[in-house]
């Protein structure tokens, strides 16, 4: 399908988008409007109390951003007319029953959707049980029950991850709809419902167990509580967080409700600042790796941990595969299909090279002190297993620190106690850190995406730099791709958020 027929699908459609706010959400929201002026309307559904609220978030939190730059110049002064012909921001609730929507308007929407896009998600790995499950899980579940209203609907297209394939499988892991209930942990079996009830039932009694504390004391107690409950749970059932446990409950609901519904679902792996569209190194927040090539620039990760691979894929990549899938799978009746949107077995990302390549960025852009001096850059030790890692930190840092907790108090009248409690945080946020990344950085599995490549062929585009939807991680350099856009633009995204800190 060449990239005329790709735009030409959306012509005359209306397509409903959850999670527009998001990172992936505002590239698929752009891609469109500069690829297809002609489509007759985007429904952005987010969370505020009425439509004005709404059309504020999404002129402030999307159409405003520097990602839409091109197509701002594009359009020229024609660019605010076209965004209020073609974006109809929507108050709503995808946690809610109608997607928090009033009835008649619900009724409206159901009527004129031709493709339903769910790319809200709850992202954090170690979220709040309840929290988590509202958004990834039952969220899918009232977004279907939509879908399912809505009498001209061609397409539900859900945007997952990878990684609900938990971290314990070896091997090729296939492009496969999970079966419902059924957990990682052989012998295990997951009631949703009875997940939902138990969040609650915990919630509940953490309220009634307050006990004279005060409020925002009692809400930081319950908080920590609920995300160690869904990293227990999680973990119970064989997955390694919050996050990829709820993603994966939500494709299960998804697959048991969808009915006669044509559904795609869209599973990327680790994702990236942009490679190339519509332009190079645009990203949001830090995630992920992200963590370490910020904390690396700043001197603060004297250690870490890495594996062989670490499978990622730049954000413009996933919307591309994204729309050429709605494309394809329009109006095609009993569609189930899956694609891992990945580059590990075609082109993997070495964690060796990540590092390398942060390590040259670091020397050759060295950071300059608040002397105004340029700080010498000392390379980190990376870990090849988490057991060494953990040996390292208890023999150069805890036990040091124990030490310096002993002479603090036996001989030092306490006076080095705020210098150790700093310490102390930063070595146990470290430590939980490496804890939660691991399952990413020493993953033993490989995506299969053979049903990416399928499509990929539909294109007939071979290598994919000149195609407008190019997803083609075979022509990425990595080296070239994180010194030149990605490292920038992850070090100019964490400059920016320790700014507004400060401010």
């Amino acid at each position: 399908m060449d990239a005329a027929k790709v735009a030409g699908c959306f012509k005359d459609r209306t397509i409903l988008i959850t999670g527009s706010t998001g990172f992936l959400g505002k590239l698929l929201v752009e891609k469109i409007l500069r690829v297809q002026p002609g489509v007759k309307r985007l429904y952005l559904l987010v969370r505020a109390p009425d439509d004005a609220a709404a059309h504020k978030r999404v002129l402030q939190e999307i159409v405003g951003k520097e990602l839409f730059s091109v197509l701002r110049e594009k359009h020229g002064a024609a660019f605010q007319s076209l965004v209020q012909e073609k974006v109809s921001p929507l108050a709503g609730d995808m946690t809610h029953e109608g997607l928090g929507l009033e009835s008649t308007r619900a009724k409206q929407l159901a009527e004129e959707v031709d493709i339903i896009v769910n790319g809200a998600a709850i992202t954090n790995f170690y979220e709040r049980y309840d929290v988590a499950m509202a958004s990834n899980t039952f969220g899918a579940v009232h977004v279907c029950n939509f879908a399912k209203q809505c009498s001209n609907l061609k397409l539900l297209l859900h945007i997952s991850t990878a990684y609900v394939a938990g971290n314990k499988q070896k091997g090729r892991i296939l492009e496969k709809p999970l079966q419902m209930g059924r957990a990682l942990e052989k012998g295990r079996l997951i009631d949703i419902e009875a997940e939902l009830e138990l969040a609650n039932e915990v919630k509940e009694k953490l309220v009634t167990a307050r006990s004279g504390a005060d409020d925002a004391s009692h809400q930081q107690l319950q908080k920590v509580a609920m995300k160690e409950l869904g990293l227990k749970r999680a973990k119970y059932f064989g997955w390694p967080n919050v996050y990829a446990f709820t993603k994966a409950m939500g494709e299960m609901v998804i697959g048991a409700r969808r009915g006669d519904l044509p559904v795609v679902i869209v599973r990327p792996s680790i994702v990236i600042s942009t490679f190339q569209d519509p332009f190079p190194g645009w990203i949001e927040g830090i995630r992920t790796m992200d963590v370490t090539i910020a904390a690396c620039y700043e001197q603060k990760l004297p250690c870490f941990i890495g594996g062989p691979i670490l499978d990622s894929i730049p954000g413009d990549m996933v919307v591309n595969a994204t729309l050429v899938a709605m494309a394809t799978h329009y109006d095609r009746a009993g569609t189930q299909v899956v694609y891992h949107v990945t580059s590990a077995l075609q082109n993997p990302l070495s964690c060796n090279l990540l590092e390398e390549s942060t390590y040259a960025y670091c020397l050759m852009n060295p950071r300059v002190g608040t002397d105004n001096r340029t700080v010498k850059h000392k390379r980190p030790l990376v870990f090849s297993r988490y057991a060494y890692f953990h040996a390292y930190m208890v023999l150069a840092y805890q036990t040091p620190l124990q030490v310096l907790y002993l002479a603090n108090c036996l001989l030092l009248c306490g006076r080095f106690t705020e210098h150790h409690n700093k310490l102390n945080r930063s070595l146990n946020y470290l430590m939980f850190m490496a804890k939660l990344y691991a399952p990413y950085v020493f993953f033993k599995g490989c995506f299969d995406d053979t049903n990416l490549r399928k499509l990929w062929g539909t294109t007939g585009a071979g290598h994919g730099d000149g195609y407008a939807f190019n997803f083609d991680p075979n022509c990425i350099n990595w080296r070239l791709y994180l010194f030149n856009t990605h490292i920038p633009a992850v070090l100019k995204v964490a400059a920016e958020m320790k700014k507004e800190g400060s401010a």
